[in-house]
């Protein structure tokens, strides 16, 4: 199966935009796994709340030390308030930090104007106490 762009006013072709979709805004990290196969598990009531998907790609920003790194969710129980940073990105984070964990999308042209954002804040025990959208 071929994908196709359509093409915009004057035969320029139309471009996909890497847009933010969704982030969980200073979570607390409840445990780093050293020895699980990768990933990040997230308490489902905030995947659901962000609108994630387990397998998902995301980006998780550390704002203790500055570093990001790019990894996929797996699903926390729900309620639990589990943020678990796992395999070698567990070298990047101590329990208690806060993170940023950022879902992006791909939006054509004519789409970006209508996007919504949607931030999850939550409270220190990774309960979401406001959701925003833009």
């Amino acid at each position: 199966v071929a994908w196709s762009c359509p093409a915009e006013p004057h035969g320029i072709p139309a471009m996909l935009r890497k847009i933010l979709r969704a982030k969980i805004h200073r979570a607390t990290v409840t445990d780093a796994d050293l020895e699980y196969v990768g990933s990040i598990t997230i308490d489902r009531e905030l995947m659901d709340a962000a609108g994630l998907a387990e397998g998902e790609c995301v980006l998780v920003a550390n704002l203790a030390n500055g570093t990001r790194h790019e990894t996929y969710v797996i699903e926390g129980p729900p309620g639990s308030g589990t943020i678990c940073v796992n395999g070698a990105a567990a070298h990047l984070v101590n329990v208690g930090d806060k993170i940023i964990i950022m879902c992006f999308g791909l939006l054509n042209d004519a789409d970006v104007a209508d996007h919504r954002l949607r931030v999850v804040l939550v409270d220190d025990n990774n309960r979401v106490s406001r959701l925003l959208q833009s």
